[in-house]
């Protein structure tokens, strides 16, 4: 049974590849919600048709939809064909257990798997997958990639795959590591910038990319990220026109691409990366020559040119590898018909803003499809729906109106509905207690309606109070802006004074008048920084710009949108609304292993073909507000660092001893292990159980003497010795064959169920098949009773870390101010942590805590074989100045066990480096356990 309109649009979860899509039936002009995800493609309008609910045509794309399954197979497959890096990395990204942070999407997960199984798949499996060029000489590759579905880190992610390959194996021509960033403006090139390997705040270390082992690896390649401007040059035309002295001819090739490489200058094979790839397409004069709206046409050609060109003249000279492009709107002009793009035909991945919005990732839009005034006589449409194309608004928008000249009646009405549903959403924020409002966007035809726009509600003639204050209300000049994005080196804006003889002047310093470059300095600045505390645009409401706003914008309080211009194409509408869609909150509901909905309601905004929540109930909910965590500069007092550790050297004894009586059993369960496999013919679809065959594993256990047992055990854990073992590998390995051997033979191995693995052959069966967990027991003991001392190694770049350097991010869970401790609020997962809380707060023994929640900070531990993070609940700096890390922990596995074993030896290590003053770790097994632990302290303290 189909449905009206849709209640919940969220139907997917973001982790997993999507199993639902709501499709709408044009005959009965239902929803119903198909199983399976929808096809790659896009849709385009029914040519002539103005239906109201105009389903539009669905176009595929053919290649993405051959590539999907295959990369799905292979992922399910293993990652056949990979280097030994890009398992690791790719193993790495798919382990759940490793993120305290969010996990990465599925949509990022396949783009980069795409990426990989293009170069890495065997041949065979990359049959018929043939990839268009653009008519340039180097490859390109495009991923199709929503706004707000984190292509950034997908970019981080290709990086540190092609970098790290090519360290690894410099002889290996697939891969690069020398990267080339481009931007369309410096608005993202400063959001870009976290691609840098060693920079502050970088997204490999931010959001757990590249392994900590690898990170110094990965240091070795060059990242460098320039604006598409940086790659102009003037032509033989420019020069001849200039009025200087200088009349140098066109620059080479070759210095060409050394001023634009700078320091890569001299590298080989770069690896391109184009962000919002829309604007680098080749130019074909003869399309452009037929495009009939030439003035929209001619900024765009010549930025795509000089982009493109650049590009072109530095393979020439060095080289590309390979291009990857990264865009949500891959389309270029077709020059067929005014508002037509043509799609990339280069796209090997897609999850448009549909997939996106279903699964959540973005925010729920919400458009005006009905009211109850008199729709539209031709079409029957609400009047709000595309505003600007009301035949009493067209012609009075397109006037060259001065500020003061009213706005026409629809727009008014239209303001006062999205206003009063603005100020109820502000008043939700404010009883929270949000720092930051949330942001109406108006994006206007000219600017003479964003200057009546603007004096509408700085006048008061829309009687929306709060939405009126000319402080927190900025009107975008797109010119100015675009001066701003074009260049190239960022200029903090200066505060400038005259200083005057006047005594009274000295009291009150005048402010000069900025210039246009500086205005447009503090414009980008107050633009980029929009909803962010602490920033020149924190408090800024209502944002009225001419055109587009500007790309890379990612503020995410944007909660209502205005279009008051027209809307040629959904290409335009999904850029538009694509400016909002930018969520606050990346939290599951645990109820329902979704994300919640963040709504953003839009007026004027034609999207067609968008699927959007609507009913005939009033007007839409406010969002729900989220608190932001971030460290409190007014509480630096309570700041804590700790050393930034990557990994634990040992300095082991000559000889190697073990205390078998100190040594703890190892258990083996017998159970969980299939010793037995049975197998059956297929015959019509069923087996057929009458040709059953065995697998038996037992003959493995006749191949697998005890010496070979011996032998190979001793082999595994002399590999995790060799590189920090300072006398003779071959007394090494003597000596673990000794130890293994007296281990495996002694009492200290017991299996279960006891009575059927006495038998010598299926013992040796079962530690045959637990061979790794006898490896990394024998090595634990090994490390406990024989390592001399305790070596840190610290991040070479980022030594200390502090709880200063964390970023900003939102909750919907419990949460509390704190007293003590730098971070805001403590995020509350269980009531215990809740009274945790409360007592580290209120104890005298506590100078100040964190609990350590989105900080880094982490300890590597190995268990079963498998590198894994270890991230105890709490840092508190006692009174004595000691640093105590705090664990509460109500069951205590076997895991758990391990875990604290690497947390001795971490504090052990760093109290013997003594660069770090004292620290000591303690578990709370129950709750109301941590005063017990904080007085005992305490008592010590007191006793000196």
């Amino acid at each position: 049974m189909g449905k009206t309109t849709i209640d919940r649009l969220i139907i997917n979860s973001p982790y997993e590849e999507p199993k639902f899509h709501w499709r709408y039936d044009r005959t009965t002009r239902t929803f119903d919600l198909a199983e399976g995800r929808r096809p790659a493609g896009y849709v385009v309008a029914t040519p002539g048709s103005k239906a109201f609910d105009d389903p539009g045509i669905f176009v595929e794309i053919p290649l993405v939809n051959k590539i999907r399954p295959r990369v799905k197979a292979w992922r399910e497959a293993g990652y056949p064909g990979v280097t030994s890096i890009s398992k690791r990395l790719l193993e790495h990204w798919q382990d759940t257990e490793e993120f305290d942070r969010r996990r990465f999407f599925f949509c990022q997960l396949e783009a980069v798997e795409t990426l990989i199984w293009l170069t890495e798949a065997p041949p065979t499996e990359r049959v018929g997958i043939e990839i268009p060029g653009d008519g340039g000489e180097f490859l390109r590759q495009c991923c199709k990639m929503a706004t707000g579905s984190g292509k950034t880190i997908v970019m981080a992610m290709v990086i540190a795959w092609h970098i790290l390959n090519k360290v690894a194996n410099p002889q290996d021509a697939r891969f690069s590591k020398n990267v080339l960033v481009i931007a369309p403006g410096l608005t993202v090139k400063k959001r870009l910038e976290v691609l840098y390997p060693s920079a502050e705040g970088n997204y490999y270390e931010t959001f757990d990319i590249v392994p900590s082992a690898l990170l110094d690896k990965l240091r070795q390649g060059k990242v460098l990220v320039r604006n598409w401007h940086a790659l102009s040059w003037e032509s033989e035309e420019q020069i001849k026109k200039r009025k200087s002295v200088d009349k140098r001819g066109v620059k080479s090739d070759e210095a060409y691409t050394r001023e634009v490489l700078g320091e890569m200058a001299n590298a080989r094979n770069i690896l391109v990366i184009n962000d919002e790839a829309h604007h680098a397409w080749r130019v074909n004069p003869e399309a452009v020559g037929k495009y009939k709206r030439q003035r929209d046409l001619k900024d765009s050609a010549a930025e795509a040119t000089v982009w493109i060109g650049g590009l072109d003249r530095l393979h020439r000279t060095r080289g590309i590898l390979k291009c990857y492009d990264f865009s949500a709107t891959p389309f270029a002009p077709s020059g067929k018909r005014s508002g037509e793009e043509t799609l990339f035909g280069w796209i090997v991945s897609d999850f448009g803003l549909n997939d996106a919005i279903e699964s959540g990732l973005v925010k729920t839009p919400r458009v005006v499809i009905r009211d109850d005034a008199v729709p539209d006589a031709k079409t029957y449409k609400s009047r709000l729906y595309h505003i600007y194309n009301d035949p009493e608004v067209k012609d009075d928008l397109n006037r060259r109106a001065k500020p003061e000249e009213p706005l026409p009646d629809l727009v008014l009405n239209a303001y006062y509905l999205l206003g009063y549903d603005w100020r109820e959403t502000w008043k939700a924020w404010r009883a929270a207690g949000l720092p930051t409002p949330p942001v109406m966007i108006t994006v206007c035809n000219r600017t003479e309606t964003a200057a009546r726009v603007k004096h509408a509600f700085e006048s008061h003639s829309i009687h929306i109070d709060e939405l009126c204050d000319p402080e927190r209300i900025l009107h975008i000049d797109s010119k100015v802006l675009e001066q701003a994005e074009s260049r190239e080196e960022d200029v903090a804006p200066l505060e400038i004074t005259n200083e005057s003889e006047d005594e009274e002047e000295n009291q009150q310093p005048v402010q000069r008048k900025l210039t246009k470059a500086e205005q447009a300095e503090l414009l980008r600045r107050t633009v980029d920084t929009v909803g962010k505390v602490g920033q020149p645009g924190e408090q800024i409401q209502h944002v009225i710009s001419v055109g587009m706003l500007s790309e890379g914008w990612d503020a995410k309080t944007v909660t209502h949108i205005m279009g008051l211009r027209a809307f040629t194409s959904q290409l335009l509408c999904e850029q538009v609304v694509g400016r909002g869609l930018r969520r606050t909150s990346y939290e599951i509901n645990p109820e329902t292993g979704l994300f919640d909905p963040e709504y953003v309601n839009i007026f004027g905004v034609p999207f067609t073909f968008l699927p959007h929540e609507g009913g005939e109930d009033g007007p839409p909910p406010p969002p729900t507000p989220k608190t932001p965590v971030e460290p409190d500069p007014a509480k630096a007092q309570y700041e804590i660092r700790w050393p930034n550790v990557v990994r634990i050297e040992r300095v082991y004894q000559p000889v190697l001893k073990l205390d078998w009586s100190k040594v703890r059993p190892l258990e083996l369960d017998a159970s969980q292990i299939a010793q037995v496999a049975e197998l059956a013919p297929i015959l019509e679809g069923k087996p057929d159980v009458t040709q059953i065959d065995r697998i038996k594993l037992e003959r493995l256990a006749r191949e697998f003497r005890t010496q070979r047992i011996i032998f190979e055990t001793a082999r595994d854990v002399f590999d995790q010795m060799k590189h920090t073992w300072k006398g003779s590998r071959e007394l090494l390995l003597a000596q673990l064959v000794r130890i293994v051997e007296e281990f495996i033979n002694s009492n200290r191995i017991s299996i279960s169920p006891p009575l059927f693995y006495q038998d010598p052959l299926r013992r040796r069966l079962i530690i045959t098949l637990n061979m790794s967990r006898v490896v990394q027991h024998i090595w634990a003991a090994i490390r406990q009773e024989n390592t001399e001392q305790l070596i840190p190694v610290f991040d070479r770049d980022h030594p200390i870390r502090s709880t200063g350097e964390m970023r900003t991010w939102y909750t919907g869970k419990p949460c509390e101010r704190t007293k003590k401790s730098h971070i805001n609020v403590c995020v509350y997962d269980s009531t215990w942590e809740a009274s945790d809380a409360f007592v580290l707060d209120e104890s005298k023994a506590v100078s100040a805590w964190v609990k350590n929640d989105h900080l880094g900070f982490e300890i590597l531990y190995v268990y079963r074989g498998v590198v894994k993070k270890y991230r105890p609940d709490f840092l508190i700096r006692l009174k004595s100045g000691d640093m105590l890390i705090l664990e509460t922990k109500g069951q205590d596995t076997e895991q758990d066990r391990v875990k604290r074993q690497y947390l001795e030896e971490w504090t052990q290590a760093v109290n013997a480096h003594g660069g770090f003053g004292r620290w000591h770790w303690a578990v709370a097994k129950h709750p109301g356990k941590i005063r017990d632990v904080l007085m005992q302290y305490e008592e010590s303290r007191r006793r000196g």
